[in-house]
C-alpha cells in the first residue's frame, strides 16, 4: 500500500545520551559558543543544580533555584532579569518540566540558547512549545527560539526520581505519542517513533516500580521519553493536552499526575474517530484496548487515577469543561461540551473510561 502524502517537521537539536554523560556539560556549553551559563532548577533539585554550577566552575554565571510548575509569568520576568544582570549567555535547565519551562520563558524574550539536562520523562526538552500562567490562565505557544539547542540525557540522574513520579512522568510522555498517532500532522516517521516510545515506556516503568535502581530500565524509560517528546515537538496535539493545560493552569493541579489521570478518558473520547491510532497504542502496551489498558497500567503501577486524589474539587468541573471547549482547536472527534463534562466527571471519580 503506497504511503500517503505527508509533511514532517524535523527539529535541529543535538542529543548526548548515555550513563554519566553529564560530564560533558562544559564541552557542550562551549560547543554552543557560550561562555557563562545560568543554571536553573527547582528548590527540590537545589543540590543537583548546585553541583552542576560547581562542575562548570568559572563558566557558571550563577544558580536560580526557584523554578515552579506552569511557569508563573512573574517568575519568568524575574529569572530573565537575573540572567541579564549576571551576564549569562546561555541557560542550563536541570530537572523536569518546571526548570525547562522556565528556561524557555527566558529564551522567549532574550533568545539565549538552552542546554537541557532532564531528570524526568516529561519530554518538554524536545519541543519548541512554551507555557506561561498569568491570572489563573495558562497560555501556550510555539516558538523555535525556546527549543533547547542541546540535550544531555544521563540516566544516572533519574535514579533518584521517586517511583511515583517516575510512573506519572512516563505516562505523561506516553500521552505525547498517543496523541501524535491521531494528530492531523501525523506522518510515518512520528508514528514509528510513537510505537517505539510507548513500547519502551510500557516495558520499563513496571521494572522501575519493582527496582528503582535498575539503571537499564531507567535508560529505557529515558529513551522512550526522548522519542515521545520529539513527537510532541513535531506534530500538533488535541483534546488531551488541552484538558491538561486547562486543569493545570487554571486549577493548579500537578502536571504529570493530571496527564496520567486524563489520558485514558481522552483516548476513550476519541476512540471511534481514530481507530487505527487506538490499535497501535493497544499493541504497544500489550492490551486489547488503548483506553482501558492505560487506565489499568496506571492503577497497577500505583499512579493516581482520579482527579479528586490530586486536589480537584467537584464544583470546579463545570468551569473546566467550559474552558476546555473555548478557543476552538482541532480534535479527531468534534468537541461536545456535554460529553467532555461527562469525561471530566469520570476522571474526577476515577471511573472506568468510556466513549
Amino acid at each position: 500500500m503506497p504511503t500517503s502524502d505527508f509533511v514532517y517537521n524535523g527539529r535541529a537539536t543535538r542529543v548526548v545520551f548515555g550513563s554519566g554523560s553529564r560530564v560533558h556539560l562544559k564541552r557542550e556549553l562551549l560547543a554552543l559558543g557560550a561562555q557563562r551559563a545560568l543554571v536553573l532548577c527547582s528548590a527540590e533539585q537545589h543540590a543537583l543544580g548546585a553541583s552542576v554550577a560547581e562542575q562548570l566552575g568559572s563558566r557558571s554565571a550563577g544558580l536560580f533555584d526557584r523554578a515552579a510548575m506552569h511557569v508563573p509569568v512573574e517568575l519568568a520576568v524575574e529569572a530573565r532579569t537575573v540572567a541579564v544582570s549576571l551576564g549569562a549567555d546561555c541557560v542550563i535547565a536541570v530537572g523536569g518540566g518546571s526548570a525547562i519551562g522556565l528556561a524557555k520563558a527566558i529564551a522567549l524574550e532574550s533568545s539565549l540558547p538552552i542546554l537541557a539536562v532532564p531528570t524526568t520523562y516529561a519530554g518538554s526538552e524536545m519541543t519548541p512549545i512554551f507555557g506561561l500562567t498569568e491570572a489563573g490562565l495558562k497560555r501556550t505557544g510555539t516558538d523555535i527560539r525556546v527549543l533547547p539547542k542541546t540535550i544531555i540525557y544521563d540516566p544516572d540522574l533519574t535514579l533518584t526520581l521517586p517511583v511515583g513520579m517516575s510512573v506519572t512522568s512516563g505516562i505523561n510522555a506516553i500521552a505525547h505519542a498517543a496523541e501524535g498517532l491521531y494528530s492531523r500532522d501525523a506522518n510515518p516517521l512520528t508514528s514509528l517513533m510513537a510505537d517505539e516510545g510507548i513500547t519502551a515506556l510500557a516495558r520499563s516503568l513496571p521494572n522501575i516500580v519493582k527496582n528503582p535502581n535498575d539503571l537499564s530500565a531507567r535508560a529505557d524509560a529515558l529513551y522512550g521519553s526522548w522519542l515521545c517528546g520529539a513527537i510532541l515537538g513535531s506534530v500538533g496535539m488535541a483534546l488531551h493536552h488541552k484538558l491538561c493545560h486547562t486543569l493545570g493552569g487554571s486549577f493548579d493541579l500537578p502536571h504529570a499526575p493530571t496527564h496520567t489521570i486524563v489520558l485514558p478518558h481522552a483516548l476513550a473520547y476519541n476512540a471511534e474517530a481514530a481507530p487505527d491510532a487506538m490499535k497501535r497504542i493497544a499493541k504497544a502496551i500489550g492490551h486489547e484496548s488503548a483506553a482501558q489498558g492505560l487506565f489499568e497500567f496506571a492503577r497497577e503501577n500505583g499512579a493516581p487515577i482520579a482527579l479528586n486524589e490530586i486536589g480537584m474539587r467537584e464544583d470546579q468541573l463545570d468551569e473546566a469543561a467550559d474552558l476546555s471547549c473555548s478557543n476552538a482547536y482541532w480534535n479527531p472527534r468534534p468537541l461536545e461540551r456535554g460529553a467532555i463534562r461527562a469525561l471530566l466527571q469520570r476522571a474526577f471519580e476515577g471511573s472506568v473510561p468510556k466513549p
